[in-house]
């Protein structure tokens, strides 16, 4: 995987983003040696994706979903479409009939 200094970056940004774009490798920006960043090549499919899956928002739910699981608190796809099945019962409104005339 190619490696670029952030001073190399600042000073050659075009060159090399247009370099990942055509090469679809991922680049390591480093300060001083150390890795601070990634330039990473994605179109436009790819963005919602990422997006989606870095959501904070998400990463809780998932890291939850995670430790719910490591300690086995799980229940059968059965037990879920009952919860759901009950939830809609529950919220769903009388259905209203269009008045006759």
């Amino acid at each position: 995987m190619p490696v670029v200094g952030i001073r190399q970056l600042a000073r050659n940004a075009s060159a090399i983003i247009r370099d990942v774009s055509k090469t679809r490798m991922p680049t390591i920006v480093t300060d001083r040696g150390k890795p601070v960043g990634v330039i990473y090549p994605f179109d436009a499919e790819d963005l919602e994706d990422y997006v989606l899956a870095n959501a904070p928002e998400y990463v809780a739910r998932r890291a939850q979903a995670d430790r719910d699981i490591a300690e086995g608190r799980t229940f059968s796809l059965e037990e879920a479409l009952a919860r759901l099945e009950a939830e809609d019962k529950a919220t769903s409104s009388p259905s209203k009939k269009a008045p006759s005339g």
